[in-house]
Formats: C-alpha cells, structure tokens, sequence
C-alpha cells in the first residue's frame, strides 16, 4: 500500500466514523432529545467530531503494517454524540435506536454504493474508491454491533434483555473494555466471514 492509498483509507474512516456519530444525534433529536443539537454535533463538518487519539492517532498506527503489505484492522472512533435519555419516552428502546441508527447508517452507505459497483458501469478507479468505501462502512457498521460495551451493539441487545437488562449494563460497566480489548486481539477473526460475505453480496465483487 503507497501513501495516497494510505491517507485516503484514512480520510474515508474519519468522514464513515462522523456520518455513523451524526446518525446518533439525528436519532435522538428524532426522538425527542435536542441535547446534539444544541452542542453543534449535528453537522458533518469534521472538527466538531474528531477525536484526536481515536480518529487520527490510533488509526494512523494501525495503518502502519498495511505500508508493508501486512494485514490490518483499522480501529478507532470520533467524539460520541451525547444524548440525554430524560428525553425519551421509553429510554431503553430509545437507547437502542438511538445506538443501532450508528450501524445502521454505515451499512446503508455500504450497501449504495455497492449496488452502484454491481450494476453501474464505472471506471476502475471509481470501483477502487467506492470499494474501499464499502469496505471500512461494513467493518465499522459490524464491528459496532458486537454486544460488547461500549460499542453499540451493547446498548441495542439489553432492549431485548428485559428485567436482565441492569445486570448485563453493570457487568459490562466493570468488564466491557477488558472483554472489548480481548474480542479485538483474539475475536475479530470471527467478523472477517461476515464482513466479506457482506461486501460480496453488496458489490459482487
């Protein structure tokens, strides 16, 4: 990997990582909730959003075997949009909506411009570009779906937990990141089958 195509999957996590915050904010205040808005936070403009260690550093770092053919996974985050849940009617399904539209806006990208590869004719350029787009779109929409605070995932499977769902949040409040830096070393594995799945059925590449 050279260093144009270095920079630019860079370029493309942190604009994939604010559209998936912004979707936060834009779920909220849908639901009631104006606290993102009245921060600033529901704008695409990058500087609100970015996270100088999670959205450049870490990323950045990860990269660094790819400059030599290695293979990588690309981790990192930007500022997570607030929300107050005093706002909502219901605020464990209210958190879960509010958590999955994140997902839910990476996958739907992934998914418009993979049905543009399958059936538009573009150049190889354009197919390189929008590939690479889907590509970092599914990882993130996936990767943010595992059950695992604080990834959203956590927040969307307690609204099926019921009476269980506080036992779940206090557990994952003393053990999540512990299990999330576990799940990243040993069990990303288990996404990479899902992920390219994905991106075939999207792109049919």
């Amino acid at each position: 990997m050279n260093i144009s195509i270095f920079l630019f999957v860079l370029i493309i996590f942190i604009f994939s990582a604010i559209i998936h915050e912004v979707s936060h904010g834009a779920m909220a205040y849908y639901l009631g909730d104006p606290t993102a808005k009245n921060l600033g936070r529901l704008t695409l403009n990058p500087i609100p959003h970015i996270d100088p260690f999670g959205s450049i550093v870490l990323p950045l770092i990860l990269l660094i075997p790819a400059l030599f053919g290695y293979p990588t996974l690309v981790f990192g985050w930007a500022k997570p949009v607030p929300y107050d849940p005093r706002f909502l009617k219901n605020p464990l399904l209210g958190a879960a909506l509010i958590a999955g539209a994140g997902p839910f806006s990476n996958l739907s990208i992934a998914f418009l411009l993979g049905t543009l590869i399958k059936f538009a004719s573009l150049t190889p350029a354009l197919t390189m570009l929008f590939g690479s787009v889907v590509w970092v779109n599914i990882v993130l929409g996936i990767f943010n779906l595992v059950p695992i605070a604080p990834l959203d995932g956590s927040k969307v499977f307690v609204a099926f937990l019921g009476s269980r769902a506080h036992g779940f949040m206090r557990f994952m409040e003393q053990y999540g990141m512990v299990i999330l830096i576990v799940f990243i070393i040993w069990g990303f594995d288990f996404l990479v089958p899902i992920i390219s799945y994905l991106f075939k059925l999207f792109t049919g590449m």
